[in-house]
C-alpha cells in the first residue's frame, strides 16, 4: 500500500489556479486540510486534462448513482490562499473514487529527479512524496469547472498556426511574410 507523505483526509479547500499574466503563468493545484496548505505546480496542460477528467469522471457518477446528492458549489471559495510555496512540482495524478464514502481522491506524486542516475525517477519509487487530496463530488466539480476558466484565461491561439498569440502580436510561420500581423 502506498505510504502518503500528504494526507489531506478530507481537504477543507482545494483549487487549482494560476498566477502570473497570461504567457508566463505558474499553474497549481492547491488543498488544505487543518494547519496543512499543499501548493502542487503543474503545467497547463495538465490542468485542462485534470478538469476534463474529473468532470467526465463526475458525469460517470451522477448515472451510476443518481441517488447520491449532488449539491451546489456556489458557496466553495475559487482562489488559492497566500502563501504560495510550491511543495513539489506534480509528475503524476491520479484520480480514484471510495464509493463507501462518496469522496474523489487525487493522488498526486512528485517529479523527482535523481542526481545519481541522471534521470527521473520512477513515480513508483519509494523516495518520490505523494500527496493524497480527498474530497467531496461537490469541491471536485468547483475545482473542474474553475479550472477550465482559468485556463481559458490564457493567451489567444492564432487561427492559422495553432500558436499563442503575445500582446504585442506573434509570428506567425503560416503568413509567409504576405499578410498584416495577427493581434488580438
Amino acid at each position: 500500500m502506498t505510504q502518503f507523505t500528504y494526507d489531506l483526509n478530507p481537504v477543507h479547500h482545494i483549487i487549482a489556479d494560476a498566477i502570473g499574466e497570461p504567457g508566463a503563468r505558474t499553474f497549481f493545484i492547491q488543498g488544505s486540510a487543518r494547519h496543512e496548505v499543499l501548493n502542487l505546480v503543474l503545467e497547463k496542460e495538465e490542468v485542462t486534462n485534470l478538469a476534463i477528467n474529473l468532470l467526465q469522471l463526475l458525469e460517470e457518477l451522477e448515472q451510476k448513482f443518481p441517488h447520491l446528492d449532488s449539491t451546489s458549489v456556489d458557496d466553495l471559495p475559487l482562489h488559492l490562499e497566500h502563501p504560495i510555496e510550491p511543495t513539489f512540482r506534480i509528475g503524476q495524478l491520479i484520480l480514484g473514487y471510495d464509493e463507501q464514502d462518496d469522496m474523489i481522491w487525487l493522488i498526486a506524486k512528485a517529479l523527482v529527479f535523481s542526481e545519481e542516475s541522471g534521470s527521473v525517477l520512477d513515480p513508483d519509487d519509494e523516495r518520490v512524496p505523494v500527496a493524497r487530496m480527498v474530497a467531496t463530488r461537490s469541491q471536485m466539480r468547483a475545482l473542474g469547472e474553475h479550472a477550465l476558466e482559468v485556463v481559458s484565461q490564457g493567451r489567444p491561439v492564432c487561427p492559422l498556426c495553432n500558436r499563442p498569440i503575445n500582446r504585442a502580436g506573434h509570428f506567425c510561420p503560416r503568413r509567409d511574410g504576405h499578410s498584416v500581423p495577427v493581434v488580438f
